[in-house]
C-alpha cells in the first residue's frame, strides 16, 4: 500500500524496540527518511543496524525526554542531519510506580509523569516549529488502553496517559488548517520490553512459568481482550504508520484503540 510519505522526514521516540521500532520499519519501506531516537545509544545503534535502511535514510541519535536541554541538542543533530521533519511519532515510555494508590509516593508520581506526560510536551515544544512550517505534517502519540481504562494499580501512569489523550485532543485543534493533524492511539498488552519485565515478575509472584504469567493476566486483568493473546508490536505500528500518512489526510484529534476489545466500554 502506497502511503504517500514518500521523501517525507519522521522522526521517532521510543525507536529502539517494540512499536517504535516496527513504526520506523514501516515507513522507510513506504520511502521516508527516518530518525529514531531513544536513551541509550548503543540500544539505538544496534536497533538502527537492525532496520538495514538504504543509504542515509535512517538515522540514529540517542536524547532524553526527560531533559529539554537534550531535546535541544537532537534537535540540533536532526536539523543537520536531515533538516526539518514532517512526521512525528512519540511513542517512548515507563510503566513507572505502581502499586496502590496508598503506597506510591511523591517522587513515584512525578518520575512517571515527567517522562510519560511531559515527555511528549517537551518533545512538542521543541519540533513544533519544524511540523508547521510545511504545510503538511503528522503528530502521533502513543497512549494506552490505560488512558480511558484505568487500573488501580498504576494510576500514576493511567493519569499520564489520560493527559496525553487530553493534550493530543487539544491540540489538534490548533494546527489542523495549517496542515499539521494530531492522533493517538492506544495498544493494549502488546509484546513488548516493557510487558515482557512486567510478565517476568509476574511469574515470579505467582511461582509459574512466563507463559502462565501471561494467561493468568488475561484471564484476570484483561477479561475483555477477546483474542487471548498479546498483541504484536507490528499490528500497533501499522495503524502508527497509517496515521502518518496521506491516506488519514481527513483524521484528526481522533484516538485508534488497537486493544483486541480491552477497553469495555464503547
Amino acid at each position: 500500500m502506497d502511503l504517500g510519505i514518500q521523501g517525507k522526514t519522521a522522526l521517532v521516540f521510543g525507536g529502539d524496540s517494540g512499536i517504535g521500532w516496527n513504526t520506523a520499519r514501516i515507513l522507510l519501506a513506504e520511502g521516508a527518511t527516518v530518525v529514531v531516537t531513544d536513551i541509550d545509544q548503543a540500544r539505538l545503534d544496534n536497533a538502527a543496524d537492525q532496520l538495514e535502511a538504504p543509504l542515509g535514510r535512517l538515522h540514529a541519535f540517542a536524547a532524553d525526554v526527560r531533559s529539554a536541554e537534550s531535546l535541544a541538542a537532537l534537535h540540533e543533530q536532526v536539523r543537520g542531519a536531515v533538516g526539518e521533519i514532517d512526521i512525528l511519532v512519540q511513542s517512548s515510555g515507563v510503566t513507572g510506580a505502581q502499586g496502590m494508590f496508598h503506597e506510591i509516593d511523591e517522587a513515584g508520581w512525578a518520575e512517571t509523569l515527567d517522562v510519560d506526560l511531559m515527555g511528549p510536551v517537551r518533545i512538542t515544544r521543541e519540533f513544533i516549529a519544524d511540523l508547521r512550517n510545511g504545510g503538511w505534517g503528522r503528530i502521533v502519540y502513543l497512549v494506552s488502553e490505560d488512558a480511558s481504562q484505568p487500573y488501580d494499580d498504576e494510576l500514576p501512569y493511567c493519569a499520564a496517559k489520560a493527559g496525553v489523550l487530553s493534550f493530543a485532543k487539544g491540540l489538534s485543534r490548533s494546527y489542523a488548517k495549517e496542515g499539521l493533524l494530531v492522533n493517538t492511539v492506544s495498544p493494549a498488552f502488546i509484546h513488548t520490553p516493557m510487558t515482557d519485565t512486567m510478565m517476568k515478575k509476574r511469574a515470579e509472584q505467582i511461582g509459574g512459568t512466563f507463559d502462565e504469567a501471561v494467561t493468568s493476566f488475561l484471564d484476570e486483568e484483561r477479561p475483555y481482550m477477546e483474542l487471548k493473546r498479546r498483541g504484536e508490536p507490528e499490528e500497533v505500528a501499522n495503524v502508527v504508520a497509517f496515521l502518518c500518512s496521506e491516506l488519514a489526510s481527513f483524521v484528526n484529534g481522533s484516538n485508534y484503540r488497537v486493544d483486541s476489545g480491552s477497553v469495555a466500554t464503547i
